[in-house]
């Protein structure tokens, strides 16, 4: 078994001369080739329409990342029709090959790594670490899901006789041809994750990326190619979510959906893929990751100081727009005013500005929309709970809004139920752990969560209780890795499908049971 033996990959030392250095030069790098124009893939041919979307970084309105071409319905069609026939002889490829081909990507990225984080710092708005994180998760899940392939290829050897009378064979066979949907937030890691899935478990792809990160995509499929994967296996169409999603997700021939995104959009996907079209003859699946309102619960028994660390970093990491971010402190009375009024300090302490430079926590937004949307749930905060810190906006150069706290909210208000996807943190007090855990459940997410208490009755409670699918014992409530902690959510966060998680890869496949008389 050593040879499925799984190592994540390190993350930068960002205490390291050497390594700032480094981050420097590939910021310069990539700033060399800021605003070229990147064509449509189909069939591992360049397509250009006359249909062009400007990415801007999001920290700086007035510098382009570069022009993508985008796809029309035609294009969408004639990339189902390369994936179809790519997926004829792609399924027929040994597991081993296949997944030879993530080995290959991932060394690939793993010698690119500086310019993909900085890539992600200027199109994406990640801060150096965040960035760099994001890179080493993409090798991460190449890594890994070639080896879950490995493993699944020797269990396909197995055979389960009845001498003499039959011989019995179960085996995992590919779905066909995937609609890949993904995110903004993690554009290379999800993305490289929810593409290599599909694809070493023998599938075919049709690639829409999210429309503010387009160019990192693209660089991404620029590895594909590299690594040797075939034409025509992913098929690169960005576009209009509305129109070229919903051709996907309609499409008679697309066997499954894979989507991250939030949850309206979710669960439109979902109910969109239920409905059979005509020439249709099979049940589409749907792997979705959605949204989440995470919490972190801190007991009346606990390392304070851990506790508002844990909250500082986890709500406000990434401008807090992360699924798994923190948005509800719920504290126990016997502590609540010490913890708020370390979470108030150590958020009055972090620096956000442009991510170019690296002392800067925190960097801008993605875009206008989500601009609009976290400034709008500030204002209705306002009336809900006491402003602690923060609250201000300037859209001036970038989408900037500043790290901001509430406390007294109600665990039934809007800004403890809903959404945001930005740095803006409600906290609420309890009586009691019980309570607490209560809070924590009631809304209709249960992606993470996370206690911090010394109290080892409480915690057991909550391995039992707390209703998520990922939940942290005295730690922050972000940082799932690969392997070590498969991600997915309950209830409206999605389908619990649990990436970089053992049985992942399942989800891409269906299995067949063949038994011959003897």
């Amino acid at each position: 078994m050593g040879l499925y033996k799984y190592k994540t990959e390190p993350l930068l030392d960002f205490t390291s001369k050497e390594v700032l250095q480094k981050y420097e030069e590939a910021l310069k790098f990539v700033g060399g080739y800021l605003g070229k124009t990147y064509p449509l893939i189909i069939d591992g041919e360049f397509v250009e329409t006359n249909d062009l979307y400007t990415s801007l970084n999001p920290a700086d309105h007035t510098q382009v990342i570069g022009k993508i071409h985008q796809a029309s319905i035609e294009n969408a069609e004639k990339a189902m029709e390369s994936a179809l026939k790519a997926f004829e002889t792609w399924k027929k490829v040994k597991a081993s090959i296949r997944a030879d081909v993530l080995f290959k990507a991932a060394a690939i990225i793993r010698k690119r790594k500086y310019e993909f984080s900085a890539l992600m710092t200027f199109e994406a708005g990640k801060p150096w670490p965040e960035a760099d994180a994001d890179t080493a998760e993409a090798i991460d899940f190449l890594e890994y899901y070639g080896r879950q392939m490995l493993l699944l290829e020797e269990s396909d050897k197995l055979t389960l006789s009845r001498r003499n009378i039959e011989r019995n064979e179960f085996k995992y066979i590919p779905l066909g041809v995937a609609a890949v949907i993904t995110p903004w937030n993690f554009p290379l890691a999800i993305l490289a994750g929810m593409t290599s899935a599909a694809v070493v478990a023998g599938n075919t792809v049709l690639l829409k990326p999210a429309i503010t990160t387009q160019v990192i995509a693209y660089k991404f499929m620029e590895v594909l190619k590299e690594a040797g994967l075939p034409k025509g296996v992913v098929n690169f169409i960005p576009g209009d979510g509305p129109e070229i999603g919903e051709f996907m997700v309609k499409h008679p021939k697309t066997r499954f959906v894979s989507f991250t995104g939030s949850k309206n959009v979710g669960l439109s996907i979902n109910q969109t893929a239920a409905t059979p079209q005509k020439g249709q003859i099979w049940i589409k699946r749907v792997i979705a990751e959605m949204g989440g309102k995470d919490a972190i619960l801190v007991d009346s028994d606990a390392d304070l100081e851990l506790a508002a660390e844990s909250i500082v970093k986890s709500t406000f990491g990434f401008s807090g727009q992360k699924c798994s971010a923190c948005s509800r402190a719920i504290i126990h009375e016997d502590v609540y005013d010490e913890v708020v009024e370390m979470v108030k300090e150590k958020t009055e302490k972090l620096t956000y500005g442009n991510p170019k430079d690296f002392s800067n926590f925190m960097g801008p937004l993605t875009d206008e929309k989500a601009f609009n949307k976290v400034t709008s749930y500030i204002e209705i905060a306002k009336n809900e709970g006491r402003l602690l810190t923060g609250g201000t906006a300037n859209k001036e150069m970038g989408w900037f809004v500043s790290p901001t706290v509430f406390a007294d909210c109600a665990p039934n208000s809007r800004i403890m139920q809903e959404e945001v996807f930005g740095p803006v943190l409600a906290m609420t007090k309890v009586k009691s752990f019980q309570e607490g855990i209560e809070v924590a459940n009631n809304t209709e997410y249960g992606l993470t969560g996370a206690v911090i208490s010394n109290n080892r009755f409480n915690l057991e409670k909550a391995r039992e209780e707390y209703h998520v699918g990922n939940l942290y014992l005295n730690r922050k409530c972000t940082g799932a890795i690969v392997g070590y902690q498969p991600f997915g959510g309950f209830n409206n966060s999605g389908t619990d499908s649990k990436a970089g998680g053992p049985d992942y890869l399942l989800l891409h496949m269906q299995a067949k049971s063949i038994s011959e008389w003897l």
